[in-house]
C-alpha cells in the first residue's frame, strides 16, 4: 500500500469551533441630498415680483370734502388723473407783519424794473403776475420732482388768491402740470424767490420728463436778488424767513426746516400720514403771500423801509441810472440815520458832474469812516476839482484801494505839484 492510500486511513483530528463574525447587514439607504437651488431662477423670480409692483406707492384717496382730511385739498377729476387742489382767497386787510398784501396789487413796476435791472418790467403790471413757490423731493437731477406748487395772483377785485396743487402720488404729475399751464396763459409776468435758478428749471425738466410741451418762458422777476441788494448789508443771509421776520416784521413761529422736507413727503408716500405734510403746507403757503408783500414794499419803500435797506435801494438805483430815484432814497436814508448812504449821495452828485456836493458828502463820510475806497474819491477830488495836491497827497499816503503801480505814480505826481505850489 502506498504511502498515500496509508495517509487516508488516518483519523482526522476534530477542530475547535471557530465564531465568524457575521457581516451586519446594510444600512437602509440615506435619502439622495437635495438638489441645489437654482439661483438664477430665484433672482428672475424676484424681478418678476419686483416688476409686478407699482412704481410708486399711492396713499389712500383723500376725500372730496377736505374736512374730513389732515390736508385741507379737494380732489378734482381730470382726464390726466386726479388733482389736488386748495383754494383760499385773502381780503385786501390782509396783512404780512406791517405789510399789506394788497399793497403789491398798485406796487409801481418801473421801479421793480430798476430794482431787477431788468426794463421789460416797466411794461408790465402785477395784477397779471403769477407768484409761485414749489416742494421738492430734492435740490437737483432728472428724479426731483416738486410734489407741491404753490400760486398766487390777484384777481379783478384786488385779493390775492393762494391755490396749491399736492401730488398724493408722483402718477399724478400730469394732472398738475397742465394746471400749471392753464395758469401761466393767464399771466404775464412771473414771481418768485430764486425761482430763476431753481424752480422754475426743475418744473421745465418736469415737463420734458413727462412729455409735454415746455411753456413759454415769460418775463420774471426773482425777488431773491433784489434781497440781496437791497438786505445784504444789514442782514448777511438773504433767506426769505429771514426777510420776513427782519423786513416785513412778521415771525412763522415754529416753521418746517426746508431740508426735511424731503423725508417728509417720501414718509407720506410709504404711510399715508398726512399730519407730516401739514407743516410743508402751510410753509409753502407762507411764501407765496410774503412775496406779494415784499413786492409791495419795494414798490413803495420810502415810509416802510429800514434806513439801512434804503441805502442798499440808493444804490441799485444809481446802478440803473435812475439819479433822482437815487438820491431822494439816500436822503431818506440819511433822515433815518444810515450814514452810509453819504456815499451812494456823493456818488450820484459826482455822476451828475456835481463836485462840489460829492466832496462835501465825501468829507462828512470820511470823518467817522476807514475806507480806502473813499480816500482815492477824495484824493482825485482835492488834486482836480480843489486844486490842491497838498491834501491829495495826504490821502494817497493814508492808503487807497488804487494798485500798487497807479498808487505809486498818483503819489509821485502830487509830490512834484505840491513843491511847485511851495
Amino acid at each position: 500500500m502506498d504511502f498515500k492510500r496509508k495517509l487516508g486511513f488516518l483519523p482526522t483530528p476534530t477542530m475547535p469551533p471557530v465564531n465568524v463574525p457575521v457581516a451586519s447587514p446594510p444600512p437602509p439607504p440615506s435619502p439622495s441630498p437635495p438638489e441645489p437651488p437654482n439661483i438664477i431662477e430665484q433672482l428672475r423670480a424676484k424681478m418678476a415680483e419686483i416688476l409686478d409692483r407699482p412704481r410708486y406707492h399711492t396713499p389712500p384717496a383723500a376725500p372730496a370734502d377736505p374736512s374730513e382730511t389732515a390736508l385741507p385739498f379737494v380732489r378734482l377729476e381730470t382726464p390726466n388723473g386726479p388733482l389736488y387742489r386748495r383754494h383760499v382767497i385773502l381780503p385786501p386787510s390782509h396783512h404780512v407783519g406791517r405789510i399789506p398784501v394788497d399793497s403789491a396789487y398798485s406796487s409801481r413796476t418801473e421801479l421793480l424794473a430798476l430794482l431787477a435791472l431788468d426794463p421789460r418790467l416797466a411794461e408790465l403790471r402785477v395784477a397779471g403776475a403769477l407768484f409761485f413757490d414749489t416742494e421738492t423731493t430734492g435740490l437737483a437731477g432728472a428724479g426731483a420732482i416738486a410734489f407741491l406748487l404753490g400760486m398766487a395772483w390777484f384777481d379783478a377785485d384786488g385779493r390775492l388768491n393762494v391755490e396749491q396743487l399736492l401730488l398724493r402720488s408722483p402718477a399724478d404729475e400730469p394732472a398738475l402740470l397742465d394746471a400749471f399751464t392753464e395758469r401761466l396763459a393767464q399771466t404775464e409776468l412771473l414771481v418768485s424767490y430764486n425761482g430763476k435758478t431753481f424752480d422754475w428749471p426743475l418744473l421745465k425738466t418736469r415737463y420734458v420728463m413727462n412729455r409735454r410741451a415746455i411753456p413759454q418762458d415769460l418775463p420774471h422777476l426773482d425777488l431773491l436778488h433784489i434781497g440781496r441788494r437791497l438786505h445784504r448789508a444789514r442782514l448777511g443771509a438773504c433767506r426769505l424767513k429771514t426777510l420776513e421776520s427782519e423786513v416785513l416784521g412778521f415771525d412763522r413761529g415754529v416753521d418746517v426746516a426746508g431740508a426735511d422736507v424731503p423725508a417728509r413727503y417720501q414718509h407720506f408716500l410709504r404711510t399715508g400720514d398726512e399730519q407730516a405734510l401739514r407743516e410743508v403746507v402751510e410753509h409753502n403757503a407762507w411764501d407765496v403771500v410774503s412775496m406779494a408783500a415784499l413786492v409791495g414794499l419795494y414798490g413803495e419803500p420810502f415810509d416802510l423801509m429800514h434806513g439801512e435797506d434804503l441805502v442798499g435801494f440808493a444804490r441799485t438805483m444809481k446802478r440803473a441810472g435812475a439819479l433822482a430815484v437815487a438820491e431822494r432814497a439816500a436822503d431818506r436814508a440819511l433822515e433815518l440815520g444810515a450814514t452810509r448812504a453819504l456815499r451812494v449821495r456823493g456818488d450820484v452828485h459826482k455822476a451828475r458832474g456835481d463836485r462840489a456836493r460829492a466832496l462835501s458828502d465825501f468829507e462828512a463820510l470820511a470823518d467817522d469812516l476807514d475806507d480806502p475806497a473813499l480816500r482815492l474819491e477824495l484824493a482825485k477830488l482835492y488834486e482836480h476839482f480843489v486844486k490842491d495836491p497838498a491834501r491829495a497827497l495826504q490821502m494817497t499816503e493814508r492808503g487807497t484801494s488804487e494798485a500798487e503801480l497807479a498808487a505809486v505814480k498818483r503819489r509821485e505826481r502830487l509830490q512834484r505839484k505840491a513843491r511847485k505850489t511851495d
